[in-house]
């Protein structure tokens, strides 16, 4: 028998029962890194973010977050729940790299981690369908979990 937790009694992808698992505050924290070439990084600044598509982290917050809300339609075996809560930060860091963080929250039996990573990461995404028109040398990376609380097990990253 293997450790994952998707797979039925036959070895077959499955959904995980939650059925007798307990409603608990979940919250989870997801990054992700994009890396803009330096000039495009600059025009941005100058123009504080704005493009003829519009404002970039602003479209960018609003796509994370509709993804977030998505997750369970995206994701093939990710339980459909709904959110109490969901946040999107983005900064640009010391080494000049945009980072985009999401927050989700829910009262519930299962999630909110997927749901956090999805964010993040449609926001990556996003960024670089509105930026792709000065460049193609673009760079996502470093999706990663941070933190979550709630359900079984806590993770935070150091």
């Amino acid at each position: 028998m293997t450790n994952f937790s998707h797979l039925n009694k036959k070895e077959q992808p499955g959904m995980v029962n939650v059925g007798g698992k307990k409603i608990t505050h979940r919250k989870a924290t997801a990054k992700a890194i994009v890396v803009l070439p330096e000039n495009i990084l600059e025009a941005l600044q100058k123009d504080d973010f704005k493009t003829k598509k519009g404002s970039v982290f602003q479209t960018a917050i609003i796509a994370g977050i509709m993804a977030a809300k998505k997750t369970g339609d995206l994701i093939p075996l990710c339980h459909p729940i709904g959110m109490d809560n969901c946040e999107i930060d983005i900064e640009i860091n010391s080494q000049n790299e945009i980072e985009i963080y999401c927050t989700a929250e829910i009262e519930a039996k299962t999630g909110i981690e997927m749901e956090a990573l999805t964010g993040a990461s449609v926001a990556a995404l996003t960024i670089y369908d509105m930026c792709k028109a000065m460049s193609h040398d673009i760079v996502i990376k470093e999706i990663q979990l941070i933190e979550k609380t709630g359900g079984k097990n806590d993770f935070k990253r150091d």
